[in-house]
C-alpha cells in the first residue's frame, strides 16, 4: 500500500508551474498541508527553500517535501514527469538536512534564523566589509576586508558557495565550509573547512561606516554588529529524490562538471 496518499501540491508563480499544478492535482488530488504526507513542490531551488521555510514547522515534525523543477536549474529538485507520482514517492530516497541556525545582532533586537544552504554577511555599502572571524570561542581572523563572507553546508555548497569559487562538499561530510566573497585581505586566504560542530561568530568592525546584512537563504537582517552560525542538530530536514538522482550523487557529480 502507498505511504503517500495525500498530496499537497505548491507551485512559483510562473505559468508552468501553476498550470503543471493543475494538471498534477486533477490526477492525483490535493489537501491542506497540514493534512498530507508530503508537499510537492513545483517550481526551481529557491521556490523549494521559500516553501520549507513556509512551512517549517510541518517540515520540522517530519513531512517531507518532493520537488519537481519548473524553473531553471532545479539542483534541489527532481525532473517533471506527471505519470507514477505515487511509485515514485514511495521509491524517492530521503535526504536529512540539518540546517545552520543565525543568531543576528542588529540595532532592532536580536534575529534568528535558519538556513539550508548558507549564511552570508555581504555589505550594503560602496565601502568593504570589516569582520572579525571567530571561532569556538577563538579569534582566527582579525581582520577579513572583503564584499563579505559566508558558512555553507554540504546542501549548499553548490550554490552561492560554489560561486564565490568555496569547495563543494560531500553530503555526508562532517564539515562546513567558510568562504570569502571577493576577499581583499589576507589577499591569497581561499576560506577554510571547519567542523559541523563549530560555533562561528563574526563581528563587524566599524558597522557604522561599513554597513553589513546577514541573511539565511532568503531572510535578510541588516545593519548587523555581531552574527552566530551553528549548525541545527536539533531540526531533520526531509527531502526526497527519485533513485539515481539523489542529493549525495548529485553534489559527487558536480566536482566532476566542467
Amino acid at each position: 500500500m502507498s505511504t503517500f496518499e495525500k498530496l499537497a501540491f505548491m507551485a512559483s508563480d510562473k505559468p508552468e508551474a501553476q498550470m503543471s499544478r493543475d494538471r498534477l492535482i486533477e490526477r492525483y488530488g490535493n489537501c491542506d498541508a497540514g493534512e498530507a504526507d508530503a508537499i510537492i513542490a513545483l517550481g526551481g531551488d529557491g521556490f523549494l527553500l521559500g516553501t520549507l521555510h513556509r512551512h517549517m514547522a510541518l517540515v520540522q515534525r517530519g513531512l517531507p517535501i518532493y520537488g519537481m523543477n519548473r524553473g531553471t536549474i532545479g539542483f534541489l529538485m527532481n525532473s517533471y514527469n506527471e505519470d507514477n507520482l505515487l511509485e515514485r514517492l514511495n521509491n524517492a530516497q530521503p535526504a536529512i538536512i540539518n540546517p545552520l541556525r543565525m543568531t543576528a545582532e542588529a540595532p532592532g533586537g536580536t534575529f534568528e534564523f535558519l538556513a539550508m544552504n548558507e549564511v552570508a554577511l555581504l555589505r550594503q555599502t560602496r565601502q568593504t566589509a570589516h569582520i572579525q572571524i571567530n571561532i569556538d570561542g577563538r579569534v582566527r581572523l582579525e581582520r577579513l576586508i572583503a564584499d563579505g563572507i559566508m558558512v555553507a553546508t554540504p546542501a549548499g555548497s553548490t550554490a552561492y558557495n560554489l560561486s564565490a569559487h568555496g569547495p563543494v562538499l560531500p553530503l555526508g561530510a562532517d564539515i562546513l565550509a567558510l568562504t570569502p566573497i571577493s576577499a581583499f585581505r589576507p589577499r591569497r586566504w581561499r576560506g577554510a573547512l571547519i567542523k559541523r560542530t563549530a560555533k562561528v561568530e563574526f563581528e563587524v568592525i566599524d558597522p557604522g561606516k561599513r554597513p553589513i546584512s546577514a541573511t539565511a537563504d532568503d531572510k535578510e537582517v541588516r545593519n548587523v554588529t555581531h552574527v552566530k552560525v551553528a549548525v541545527a542538530d536539533d531540526i531533520n530536514l526531509t527531502l526526497l529524490f527519485d533513485e539515481g538522482q539523489e542529493l549525495d550523487e548529485k553534489i559527487l557529480r558536480e566536482q566532476f562538471a566542467t
